[in-house]
């Protein structure tokens, strides 16, 4: 299979290139040339598959011209396993109600959904270096609002021939997040606060990916550009099969039956996992409808309903930050796949969005995308309403961005009252956010001006819940260097930490 640009503009490459490289040099995303599909008798007699078997499948999908066999069995067995995840299941699939499923998916070593690519892609892009005979190191540039930070730090720590340097916005994480991060071990990892929003860090990685000269000039200190955001394919599509799990989950529990359509619910900033649903859904998944949840934030759900993605309106910082996001960089994927992959016209949407700071969608594409995607979000007093609702009804405790999830969700039950099987992305422990969630559950007068390693016990004493191995002693762990940048000096920062 071959991986094209999203903006016609770069020739057809492999995917161990398409990987490496990250994003297109010239501008733009990579995307396979076609979707696979999977028969529903296919997926039929993968229903007790474990997850590394299932996610053996549909890696080999992707990745089968570069890879052999052996190859992604050893990478997918290598992660999928009790060393690296809590849970046996890796994703397990928890029932709130007759037609309610939360699917977790913060298992793994730093308590987020990104975890789940984030182990991967190390390996993958480990073995993309080999085969490509490179000489140089790789150089992972990633841009964080909270989650993919850590989780890219963990996955790349002492990878050999890899060096990682991970931006975050400064003081727009949690406490926890940042703990996170700037505790993180490896002799090849750094982290660089940016003076500014999530939207800087993001447009400051895409800058330096399009300048030739720098790349040039680090090609020449020994460094290859890739990318451990949502940007890399080879970060997107480990996410699918995570949906293909909950699905088949379902339908091993006899919950569904064979061919019968669930939705799906995704708490969602960056467009990356509720993209890779809807590849899912190209595959072959019987997918009914995607719900696209967001925060105040809501630049998504806007142009879902009005067919114009305009981000000339201020960044709010929430109290779920890792949907603090104004320009969904996997939304420019989603509208070439729709669009019957009409790079052309996809270039002058950036190019308007770039100028503008908007664009508006034909109708006929609006039409289509609303077809596939029911669009809604949260407030913060709707998201924490949510929190205590969940806990008070089923006992179960969630994270900010899953209450947006399952609030969003509840909208779109009120306006259908269509009774189908649904399951919401649980995209992270409610252990990192504890602040939010204990606001929530016990009002902000006992949780103000107390430290969140104070509050992490706090929480687990309330609910019962055991405090997550990853944020155990958390407080207690040195920290690197801590390196705050203003946004205009993001390359001098980077050949500072590289000791350029």
């Amino acid at each position: 299979m071959k991986y094209i640009s999203t903006r016609d503009n770069f020739k057809a490459v492999s995917s161990i290139e398409a990987i490496k490289m990250g994003m297109v040099p010239e501008g733009g995303l990579f995307v396979p040339e076609e979707i696979p599909v999977i028969s529903q008798e296919q997926l039929n007699k993968w229903v007790n598959l474990s997850y590394a078997q299932l996610a053996e499948k549909i890696f080999y999908l992707f990745l089968a011209e570069d890879f052999s066999p052996e190859e992604i069995n050893y990478i997918v067995h290598q992660i999928y396993n009790r060393e690296h995840f809590e849970t046996e299941e890796i994703t397990p699939l928890k029932q709130l109600n007759t037609q309610l499923f939360i699917l977790e998916l913060f298992h793994g070593p730093t308590g987020a959904f990104k975890d789940i690519a984030l182990q991967a892609l190390p390996l993958i892009l480990a073995e993309a270096s080999k085969k490509l005979a490179l000489t140089n190191q790789l150089l992972i540039l990633v841009a964080t609002s909270g989650d993919t930070g850590k989780a890219a730090l963990e996955g790349f720590k002492n990878i050999p021939g890899i060096q990682i340097v991970v931006y975050y916005p400064f003081q727009k994480v949690s406490k926890i997040q940042e703990l996170q991060m700037l505790t993180t071990e490896g002799n090849n990892t750094q982290v660089i606060a940016l003076d500014g929003n999530f939207d800087d860090c993001q447009n400051a990685v895409k800058q330096i990916f399009a300048d030739q000269g720098f790349t040039n000039f680090l090609k020449e200190k020994g460094f290859e550009f890739s990318s451990a955001n949502s940007i890399n394919w080879g970060r997107l599509f480990p996410q699918i099969v995570y949906y293909f799990y909950a699905y088949l989950s379902l339908l091993g529990k006899n919950q569904i039956q064979s061919k019968e359509k669930i939705n799906f619910v995704v708490p969602t900033g960056n467009f990356g996992n509720i993209l890779a649903a809807w590849y899912a859904k190209e595959m072959g998944l019987p997918i009914g409808k995607l719900i696209c949840a967001s925060n105040s934030n809501k630049v998504l759900s806007d142009f879902f309903h009005s067919g114009v993605y305009d981000v000339n309106r201020p960044l709010v910082t929430t109290i779920s930050p890792s949907m603090d996001i104004l320009i969904s960089s996997n939304l420019e994927r989603f509208l070439f796949e729709i669009s019957d992959h009409e790079g052309k016209y996809i270039t002058r949407m950036m190019q308007n969005l770039q100028k503008e700071g908007k664009f508006t969608l034909a109708q006929t594409w609006k039409n289509k995308m609303q077809e596939i995607i029911f669009a809604g979000y949260a407030t913060e007093e709707e998201t924490l309403a949510t929190i205590k609702s969940v806990y008070h009804d089923y006992h179960y405790l969630v994270d900010p961005h899953t209450a947006v999830g399952i609030k969003v969700y509840n909208d779109y039950y009120n306006s259908s009252k269509v009774k189908t099987k649904t399951v919401v992305d649980a995209t992270a422990t409610p252990f990192k956010f504890n602040r939010a969630v204990l606001i929530s559950l016990l009002g902000e007068n006992l949780v103000y001006n107390k430290d969140e390693l104070i509050l992490l016990q706090m929480l687990s004493e309330y609910t019962g819940l055991a405090i997550p191995a990853m944020l155990q002693d958390l407080g207690n762990k040195p920290i690197k260097n801590h390196f705050i940048y203003p946004k205009e000096r993001v390359k001098e920062s980077l050949l500072e930490v590289l000791k350029i």
